[in-house]
């Protein structure tokens, strides 16, 4: 029988489509359910597959489980996030390093690409947020695709966020995502999406 591997095989199952796209929702509320560190370690290890300009990895994840730590959380919230969060298993603090070129030399020792980056925060900057974004699609559906449900979201202030969790580094957030085992009883109905013709064109 020929191995397999993802050379041989054209598309996932239907089922894994489902999980990760078609049957996926943003979740709000919680079992009480915990989420093991050995879960959020296989995470980060799919996570990380991601594809980012030069491999340059710009994410930073802090994955806040513990009450004290919510609790330091809790003043950057809006008000709408703070009962969804401080009853999820963990909250996932998805930040970028703005310094993360300075790993290029491990990331992509193929060639020295620290040049386009001295001297240019501008574009360090720029670099960091967009691929770390890419990084923190990836985190989602890794958690997805592990059993766990998400609850992405903005509404905090980035500014305290930064000032609680990445004092004295170049890190910022960029988003939050709420992780656990999801409640299905009640879940609103799917909002609307656009259509293909709406926003795609083949040229």
């Amino acid at each position: 029988m020929p191995e397999v591997s993802a050379s041989t095989v054209s598309q996932v199952d239907p089922l894994a489509l489902d999980v990760l796209f078609n049957e996926a929702r943003t979740h709000n509320v919680w079992q009480e359910k915990e989420v093991e560190d050995k879960i959020l370690e296989d995470l980060y290890s799919l996570m990380k597959m991601a594809p980012t300009s030069m491999n340059i990895s710009p994410a930073r994840i802090v994955f806040v489980k513990s009450s004290s730590g919510k609790e330091r959380l809790r003043p950057a919230l809006v008000s709408g996030n703070v009962e969804k969060t401080m009853t999820a298993p963990v909250c996932a603090v998805i930040g970028y390093d703005v310094s993360c070129w300075k790993n290029l030399n491990k990331l992509f020792p193929f060639k020295d690409m620290s040049q386009l980056f001295e001297n240019n925060p501008e574009f360090a900057e720029t670099t960091a947020f967009r691929n770390g974004s890419m990084q923190g699609a990836y985190f989602i559906l890794a958690a997805r695709s592990l059993g766990l449900d998400c609850g992405p979201m903005s509404g905090f202030d980035n500014a305290r966020v930064d000032e609680e969790f990445f004092a004295g580094t170049e890190i910022k957030s960029n988003f939050l995502c709420n992780l656990g085992y999801g409640v299905w009883d009640n879940i609103p109905s799917r909002a609307p999406r656009l259509q293909f013709g709406e926003v795609c064109k083949i040229i």
